[in-house]
């Protein structure tokens, strides 16, 4: 989802997160970049492989990442907590926001007690999942399958912090 649609739904989210959060375990993470301007500024050096720049409009929020103690029945939410989201918008991806939020995830899960973090992932987003895994998450047997007007499986993924 992109554009109007995904800035919606991020709103959305981001409002609900924040307004009125269960509990303090219960956590919203934003990354943000700095807008910059480099327009009316001249190259510098060979080639103009650098250029002068000045922020302009500030700092707009990039990604997000929310996480709590964990829900499914199975595990035991006293030390293992759930990312419940991952988002970066697809205009500034491949530029670490991912990598410091879930960083930052796991800093904050592991002052707070956690041993474990787990997320679902839907099980054909193999970008979110090569992304995890590269990250020392892997598969730990659980899925579900959602009933989004078809069937759509999801796998759940987990790493330990400890």
């Amino acid at each position: 989802m992109t554009g109007p649609a995904a800035e919606k739904m991020w709103l959305r989210q981001w409002d609900e997160a924040i307004v009125a959060p269960p509990s303090p375990r219960h956590r919203v993470l934003v990354a943000v970049e700095t807008i910059l301007d480099t327009e009316g500024f001249p190259a510098l050096g060979a080639g103009g492989s650098a250029a002068l720049v000045t922020p302009r409009g500030g700092e707009r929020v990039v990604g997000l990442a929310s996480h709590a103690p964990a829900e499914d029945p199975d595990l035991d939410p006293s030390v293992v907590a759930e990312m419940l989201t991952l988002l970066v918008d697809p205009d500034f991806v491949r530029r670490g926001h991912g990598s410091r939020l879930l960083n930052a995830t796991v800093d904050y899960l592991r002052e707070d007690g956690f041993r474990q973090i787990v997320t679902w992932v839907f099980a054909d987003n193999y970008a979110v999942l090569g992304f995890l895994e590269s990250a020392g998450w892997g598969e730990d047997m659980a899925e579900r399958v959602l009933d989004m007007g078809r069937p759509i499986r999801m796998v759940r993924l987990a790493t330990d912090i400890s």
